[in-house]
């Protein structure tokens, strides 16, 4: 091979998401070359007599899903209906994070999650992880070998639940500052660390004010939930009287920004909606758990109207699937009750190039233009009759075709190998 010559070459139909609005261009029979340094250099129609065969006969390429909001430490109790939220916490939750304090099983549990995102074709995502700072580096070290990109961090709790889950304001931004230093911007920005407090509820003010202090002095984004729940949001005021809402606990504490990113977003008040737009900040929709959990429903449509930047969340374990389409799915299902209906063209391309703008990443992943790295998956192409067709074929038919390969920067993810 010639220094010209790509590293990889894939040849098949590539679905390419606009850049700007929700909608993709479908290219029937393409060739998408990958530099050596795992970035597109080119793409374009395959030429009459192309020898080059399909790379996956009868698959389509596109972006690879990005998840914008899961939790590592609930992996193994998907399916737990403990619900509501503050119930399920108590019982489900808090039980099963405590056990990460033990790093073997928290390793144990890595792999099961890398693995479990990989199967789905999720490249990227935004992930919670353990109160405790040691797995919080296995977590790390485990998308590390496995060549996931994520934003993750440390969830920071120091009150609000039981004592093995906690862990006070000094010693955890003194673990996170740790972790910053080690894998902060870790292989070219492939992996970094967000800035990650549970809710409010689990935070004193000091605690909160640190997050922000580190958000500021490293330029992180920040990641945590908001107006999931009905009891979540009256104990948050309880919690912090003087400010205006639930949002604005968050601004009164230095943490509501264009590097933000709040998980449910489900009941905003008029205020709220207009403030959360005029931040930048983004929102990570996950219908799913909300569902699951009996949350309500958040306005997708709306946040759009407002051009609030919104990511899909598989929300693990409140959600009951790894799955992005699935959770696309359920969007769909979810725009329908609050009545204001979107479609599945436009769902996927929010469940890829918008997941990507989300985190804040839509300069380097979500296109499949030259020059973005080449983080992409192979999907089962559906018979379908028109394109509109195609679009509800990818995302409702909920048992077609699994995703047959992964890939970051043009390399396939698989389980990693001992030497």
């Amino acid at each position: 091979m010639s220094a010209a010559s790509p590293a990889c070459r894939i040849r098949g139909a590539v679905l390419r998401p606009l850049r700007d609005r929700a909608g993709f261009t479908l290219m029937p029979d393409a060739i998408l070359d990958v530099d050596a340094q795992g970035r597109i250099a080119s793409i374009g129609p395959a030429a009459e007599g192309e020898p080059l065969p399909e790379t996956e006969p009868g698959a389509l390429w596109m972006p690879g899903f990005v998840d914008a909001h899961v939790h590592y430490p609930q992996t193994r109790m998907v399916g737990s209906a403990s619900g509501p939220l503050l119930d399920w916490l108590e019982k489900t939750t808090f039980p099963e994070e405590a056990r990460f304090a033990d790093r073997a099983y928290a390793e144990a549990v890595a792999e099961d999650f890398c693995a479990a995102l990989v199967a789905q074709g999720t490249t990227a995502a935004a992930i919670f992880g353990s109160p405790h700072p040691g797995a919080t580096d296995v977590l790390f070290a485990a998308l590390d070998r496995w060549g996931l990109r994520a934003l993750a961090g440390m969830t920071l709790m120091d009150r609000g639940a039981p004592p093995p889950n906690l862990l006070a304001a000094g010693p955890a931004l003194q673990a996170c500052a740790a972790l910053i230093a080690r894998w902060h911007g870790h292989d070219g920005g492939r992996l970094s660390f967000c800035v990650t407090p549970r809710f409010a509820i689990a935070c004193t003010p000091e605690l909160l004010a640190g997050a922000a202090a580190l958000v500021q002095r490293h330029d992180l984004p920040m990641q945590t939930h908001l107006s999931e729940n009905a009891a979540e949001i009256a104990y948050t005021m309880e919690l912090f009287p003087d400010s205006a809402d639930y949002l604005g606990v968050y601004a009164d504490h230095g943490l509501l920004g264009p590097r933000a990113l709040f998980a449910h977003g489900i009941h905003l008040s008029d205020g709220e909606w207009g403030r959360l737009a005029a931040s930048g900040a983004a929102l990570a929709h996950c219908p799913d758990s909300n569902f699951f959990l009996g949350s309500g429903a958040m306005r997708l449509a709306h946040a759009r109207r407002l051009g609030i930047r919104v990511g899909l969340g598989t929300d693990v374990g409140g959600g009951r699937s790894f799955s992005v389409r699935r959770c696309a799915a359920r969007a769909y299902d979810a725009a329908l009750l609050v009545g204001e209906p979107v479609n599945a063209e436009s769902l996927l391309w929010q469940a890829t190039r918008g997941g990507a703008l989300a985190l804040g990443q839509g300069d380097r992943i979500g296109l499949l233009e030259p020059g973005f790295d080449a983080d992409l998956v192979a999907v089962d192409r559906p018979e379908a009759a028109s394109t509109d067709a195609l679009w509800d074929a990818l995302l409702f038919r909920l048992d077609f075709g699994p995703v047959r390969q992964a890939r970051v920067r043009g390399r396939v993810l698989s389980a990693p190998t001992s030497c």
